[in-house]
């Protein structure tokens, strides 16, 4: 077999780009714990990086693990409504935060999104804009739910979009503003601001 075939060029130019881009994801993770180590914060935590990539079994498929990964953000964008029940799910203004620490989840979803895409080399910023449109479509549906104890905190849910965008510098109230409207995020803050000042209110 001739060494100058064609498929032979095409498969060496293509580990060459696979090895480009496995050199350029090692240079930008040691970037970042170099960043780590002296306390900056960075949007994408090189541990955690680490730490999934070593949770990789043998002989799995990246790409069944990238789909895996995908259905886990959707799994939390639909589950998201759910909070509303808890009668703990409620934001404070005070803290910035909620009762039952459910803020936490904004950082938990971007940093694991963040870690997961940078593993599986796919675009961070374009699947967190379809969680955002995911969660959101999700939200909405709960304002219109019928069911007041199932829309009992949904003001206070709905703040959790901005936390999000509020996280990372992949996202923007721009992106936010495309699929869950300001307006509603300003009547949510409005609500749960009265509400609270009302519970604070001697009892008559």
């Amino acid at each position: 077999m001739s060494l100058f075939n064609p498929c032979w060029s095409v498969w060496g130019a293509a580990l060459q780009v696979m090895g480009d881009v496995i050199v350029a994801i090692t240079v930008t993770l040691s970037i970042f714990e170099l960043a780590t180590s002296a306390g900056s914060a960075c949007d994408i935590d090189p541990a955690l990086v680490t730490a999934f990539s070593n949770l990789k079994k043998d002989g799995s498929s990246p790409e069944e693990e990238y789909k895996v990964a995908c259905l886990l953000l959707v799994f939390v964008a639909v589950s998201l409504p759910l909070l509303a029940i808890d009668p703990s799910s409620v934001y404070v203004s005070e803290i910035n935060g909620y009762n039952n620490n459910i803020h936490c989840l904004a950082k938990a979803i971007i940093q694991v999104s963040a870690a997961l895409f940078t593993i599986y080399n796919k675009n961070i910023e374009s699947h967190l804009k379809e969680f955002l449109m995911l969660a959101s479509v999700s939200l909405l549906q709960l304002g219109q739910d019928v069911d007041k104890m199932k829309a009992k905190n949904k003001e206070s849910i709905s703040l959790l979009m901005n936390l999000l965008v509020e996280e990372l510098s992949f996202l923007t109230t721009d992106m936010l503003e495309t699929c869950f409207p300001y307006v509603l995020l300003r009547n949510a803050y409005r609500e749960v601001s009265r509400a609270s000042v009302l519970s604070r209110l001697p009892a008559h």
